[in-house]
């Protein structure tokens, strides 16, 4: 397992504000950066919410390739590893991430077996994992790391505690779900519902009696036209102004839509971001839909793999600024250009450009579904790349997440 530079809270801290803070302290604005930079110092992603399929597809990575991406909940960096990259060098800004993907890899190297490993990711609520984290994965984590898992939270227990009470139920965002899911029941509602469809049919019919009319209620209406009540979705303040900023109906509409397409338009079977939508874990069975890694079928090809993953704490402009030119070849940035004001996109893209090697290719996510970069990042470094929009579409389309408004790929002009 390759581990890089090592983590202080006040390195991150800063990081993360310059990353988020575009306005004044003490206005409006800039106290609600604020407060979002200060609770996304927090682990919020527990699962990665992009489809990884899709991003393979897109990338087309290579053997031997070279990858830098954001690390998020790392369960996407794994997965490019079954493409056999030479290196995926992964990167986030919130310290937290880098404790939880810096655990992935330890617990994918160190524990004996798929069964082990998948009852700590994939089930994540035995008390069997606590020992197996203190037999197996403890001895080759790296101070920080260890200090981090260790460490207690608000109610005293040590945050590795989480691996035996439901994972997928913390995080910001699985804390954010908990807080939807219990909207739902105050009005009769139990999300959980959905689940039981067998069909397409019965997956809209149900979505159509319980869940949409929860968008007409007062409450809900309200709480999400509070720029705050999302920030448990990840969605900083200037995200938050594209989504709610992109229709007639508020964010109470966009939030509907997005979350009829996640429970209308792909199989239950074949999607386990609806699992974690409307049951909060992954599905049971030999035909459970999971992510890549979690595969018994690729587990001993990413385990083979996985120390060619490194992790950093640092954001990705920098660390694309220490590079050489034309020493990466795919680029998958997340959705943090939404963060980001032009200042930051075209420092981040004249890093891209610089270190693209012949065919690179780079993919991101957005909020809305226009891609960002048009009139905001130079246009001389544009010319540089072909964005295809017609297959970003269609990636989009396919892409089981269902969250963002677009999904883009960039291929560097040869």
């Amino acid at each position: 397992m390759t581990q890089t530079a090592t983590f202080t809270a006040a390195d991150a801290t800063s990081r993360l504000q310059n990353a988020v803070r575009q306005n004044p302290l003490l206005s409006r604005a800039g106290m609600a950066e604020y407060v979002f930079a200060s609770l996304f110092r927090k682990l919020v992603y527990t699962q990665i919410w992009e489809d990884p399929n899709v991003d393979m597809e897109a990338l087309e990575i290579e053997p031997g390739q070279r990858i830098v991406t954001i690390a998020s909940g790392g369960c996407n960096a794994l997965s490019y590893l079954i493409a056999d990259p030479a290196r995926i060098e992964t990167v986030d800004l919130n310290p937290a991430h880098v404790a939880f993907n810096r655990l992935k890899l330890a617990a994918l190297s160190a524990l004996p077996d798929y069964e082990a490993f998948y009852r700590f990711y994939g089930r994540a609520d035995d008390t069997m994992n606590v020992d197996a984290y203190e037999h197996f994965i403890r001895p080759v984590l790296d101070r920080e790391t260890r200090s981090y898992w260790e460490g207690r939270t608000l109610s005293g227990r040590r945050r590795i505690s989480m691996f035996h009470r439901h994972l997928y139920r913390h995080g910001l965002l699985g804390q954010f779900i908990g807080c939807g899911h219990l909207v739902a029941r105050l009005y009769g509602i139990d999300p959980r519902q959905l689940l039981q469809a067998r069909t397409m049919e019965e997956q809209r019919h149900l979505f159509e009696e319980t869940i949409a009319p929860l968008f007409d209620k007062r409450l809900v209406r309200w709480l999400t036209s509070r720029k705050s009540s999302l920030f448990g979705l990840g969605i900083p303040p200037r995200q938050y102004e594209a989504l709610a900023g992109n229709g007639s109906g508020g964010m109470a509409t966009v939030l509907r839509e997005r979350l009829e397409r996640l429970a209308c338009e792909f199989p239950f079977s074949e999607n386990y971001f609806a699992w974690q939508a409307f049951g909060r874990t992954y599905s049971d069975g030999e035909d459970a839909s999971l992510p890549p890694y979690l595969l018994r079928g690729h587990y001993e090809t990413i385990r083979a793999r996985a120390g060619r993953i490194s992790v950093e704490n640092i954001s990705i402009t920098d660390l694309l600024a220490e590079k050489p030119d034309a020493s990466v070849d795919r680029f998958i940035l997340l959705d943090a250009q939404d963060w980001m004001s032009d200042a930051q996109l075209n420092a981040l893209w004249r890093e891209i450009t610089r270190t693209a090697a012949p065919g690179a290719r780079a993919i991101f996510r957005t909020a809305a579904d226009e891609n960002l970069l048009f009139g905001r990042v130079d246009a001389s470094l544009l010319r540089r790349w072909d964005y295809r929009e017609v297959a970003s579409r269609e990636f989009h389309r396919r892409d089981r997440s269902s969250i963002y408004g677009g999904f883009h790929l960039q291929v560097l002009k040869g």
